[in-house]
């Protein structure tokens, strides 16, 4: 999974320069796609939009915006299955966001499928 990381100067570059990122983005998206590489992604809404949740002692607290105080936040996701990290290093650092402020990479470990019945998931002999 690519994690896509923002701040306000990288949005800020991106709305200044919005036809050429998207072009870019739109390229590679293109490229995976056509590779087979590209399983799905989202942008997400900004930071001010985030809620987090704790439950402390059964209660839940609900506070606004994301849990850490940070100038970068997480912007979007991009899953992608790749034949090797390498490989998903190589996708991340072509993306315009990796230039403008971050991209992570993570392994994905396990995948929860949706269609799958719940309690097949909690019991892996009735799926």
């Amino acid at each position: 999974m690519l994690m896509i990381y923002a701040n306000a100067e990288s949005q800020q570059h991106v709305a200044d320069h919005e036809d050429a990122v998207m072009a870019e983005v739109d390229t590679l998206m293109k490229e995976l796609a056509d590779s087979g590489e590209l399983v799905g992604g989202q942008a997400l809404a900004g930071p001010g939009s985030a809620r987090t949740v704790r439950v402390r002692g059964g209660v839940p607290a609900v506070t606004d915006g994301p849990f850490l105080e940070a100038k970068e936040f997480l912007a979007g996701y991009l899953t992608v299955e790749c034949a090797s990290i390498e490989r998903a290093t190589e996708i991340a650092a072509r993306w315009p966001d990796a230039r403008l402020c971050a991209m992570e990479v993570w392994p994905v470990i396990d995948e929860v499928d949706a269609s799958q019945d719940p309690a097949a998931r909690a019991d892996p002999a009735r799926g």
